[in-house]
């Protein structure tokens, strides 16, 4: 059965109006309440509850989507558990002038609703729809004149929920995880499973898995030692466990299978044989390594050289003139900043936009590898400060000059070459081996070489234009996008909230709700709101 639309009162009572006067930090209550029809239309209900759920004969009524939707922004505002949301719907004043339930003495929904709300919520990719509402709502304003965009785009680091854990930790992780299932589905207690699988005391009793080695871990011998009992003791749990009935329960297998298969890629991952058939870890850290049993999807990465993420990376598209976010993104700490390009171009087409609708984009550095930079269309400029060219004491590469019409580059001394776009320019040995200027440019016996960037003329144009005034001007209108991701990063957090990629999109989709909210409250035609509402109380 599909719910009925939410229609609370719009004009603000008496006891409203008097909550409101009292809050004097959190605006963002006063401002939902005072907008939520708004926010909420009849039309936006209508979708919300057409998308999210199936038109059945039977069933109880649903509790109103949009009232749900506005608990879980405001669930990302404040940063509570959803256990506290359903105590703050009953304890908390600002709560109840946001959903409407003031002085219920009973929550207007359970935890297990606002769960299940989020679930479909991700199911049906409708988080994104929340952000798209928002931009409606500020164009509803007339605050904003249609113009072609111009967008700013960053990262941040969210660090993972999940504990990180080294070789040994995951192996003992992922076994414990396995053999607790079926300690649960046989009603026995862990210990007891580990002896009868013959892993005790490594897993199952009460020391850490290193605690219980007990060795010196410092000394090589002694970690190959830690390393082979490990294994061994993984290997006869594997044995014990393909003997063992399968879990009655769906979720118990897919829990077994899944620690199981957790266990077999952290072996394959950070394990290899030595000439001697030894097992010993892998020299060197492989592609793609798991580095947490309980969130699969972290990473080890960088958001630069001296600063590491374990989790993940946010990322932003910004609207430099509203203000406003346009799209979020979530990738793995160790993929490219460039590949979330994909994705946010498939929340822009959900808004009826292309590269071709964007005349500005404002970059870091690490995005110039992306198909937005490398498809371009001749109407989008690109604004980003190019790499440096260092070459020590000798002539950088900016001292070869670029002929476009002639496709040459000349060198300091006056040769011409003729050069491809993704090649190498090379300069033969016995020219450089006359040049009067070779000292202060290449001390290589074969002579000097230039490679040329597939996109070199981009680049050449991003470096001469960082040393005008006017250059210089335009690369700090980024900067507003570092002060959204520095908001955003308040709204959600240092660390991400959940466990997997996508629940962890959705809470930053959501944080950008919050964002875009905050700033469409301080309009002019929405600051005005409350002392309207006053009169009309």
């Amino acid at each position: 059965m599909r719910p009925s639309l939410w229609q609370p009162a719009i004009p603000l009572s008496a006891a409203e109006t008097g909550i409101g006067r009292r809050v004097h930090r959190a605006k963002l209550f006063v401002f939902l309440r005072q907008q939520r029809h708004v926010l909420f239309s009849d039309a936006f209900q209508q979708e919300l509850a057409t998308t999210l759920y199936d038109d059945k004969p039977k069933g109880h009524p649903p509790i109103p989507p949009a009232q749900l939707a506005l608990a879980t922004i405001l669930q990302a505002y404040t940063g509570v558990s959803d256990d506290e949301v359903i105590e703050a719907t009953t304890m908390d004043r600002r709560w109840q002038l946001a959903l409407d339930c003031l002085e219920w003495t009973a929550p207007p929904f359970s935890k297990a609703t606002l769960v299940a709300f989020r679930a479909r919520l991700i199911a049906h990719d409708f988080d994104r729809r929340l952000i798209e509402r928002t931009l409606e709502v500020a164009k509803q304003s007339g605050a904003f004149s249609p113009k072609a965009l111009r967008v700013a785009l960053d990262s941040s680091p969210l660090w993972g929920a999940g504990k990180v854990e080294d070789t040994y930790g995951l192996l003992g992780h992922a076994l414990r995880k396995a053999l607790g299932v079926i300690a649960r589905q046989q009603g026995r207690g862990l210990a007891e499973v580990a002896i009868a699988a013959g892993v005790a005391p490594l897993v199952g009793g009460p020391l850490s898995l290193k605690a219980a080695l007990d060795l010196d871990w410092d000394d090589p011998p002694a970690r190959s030692q830690a390393l082979l009992a490990v294994l061994t003791a993984l290997e006869a749990a594997e044995r014990w466990l393909d003997e063992q009935p399968v879990p009655s329960d769906p979720d118990g297998q897919a829990r077994v299978r899944a620690n199981r298969a957790a266990a077999a890629q952290v072996r394959a991952q950070d394990v290899e044989t030595t000439a001697a058939g030894l097992p010993r870890l892998r020299r060197g850290v492989s592609r793609d390594r798991r580095i947490s049993i309980e969130d699969d999807a972290m990473r080890h990465g960088r958001k630069s050289r001296h600063v590491r993420i374990d989790g993940y990376k946010r990322h932003v598209l910004h609207d430099l003139d509203s203000g406003l976010i346009r799209a979020v993104g979530l990738t793995a700490a160790n993929v490219p900043e460039a590949r979330v390009t994909t994705d946010l171009e498939a929340d822009l087409q959900a808004q009826h936009l292309g590269l071709g609708d964007v005349s500005e984009l404002h970059l870091d550095r690490a995005y110039l590898s992306s198909r937005w930079v490398r498809e371009r269309p001749a109407t989008l400029a690109i604004y980003c400060k190019a790499w440096p060219v260092r070459n020590g004491e000798r002539f950088p590469k900016t001292a070869f000059t670029l002929d476009w019409q002639e496709q040459t580059l000349q060198c300091p001394n006056q040769v011409r070459l003729p050069f491809e776009l993704g090649g190498t320019v090379h300069f033969p040995a016995a020219i450089c081996a006359a040049c009067p200027l070779q000292p202060r440019c290449t001390t290589s016996v074969r002579g000097r070489s230039v490679p040329i960037h597939p996109d070199e003329r981009l680049l050449a144009e991003l470096r001469a234009r960082q040393h005008t005034p006017l250059g210089r001007a335009k690369l700090r209108e980024r900067i507003a996008v570092e002060h959204t991701l520095a908001h955003v990063g308040h709204w959600q957090g240092r660390r991400a909230r959940y466990r997997g990629l996508r629940k962890n999109l959705f809470d930053l989709r959501r944080c950008a709700v919050v964002d875009n909210l905050h700033l469409v409250s301080h309009l002019p035609i929405f600051a005005d709101a409350p002392q309207q509402d006053k009169k009309a109380a």
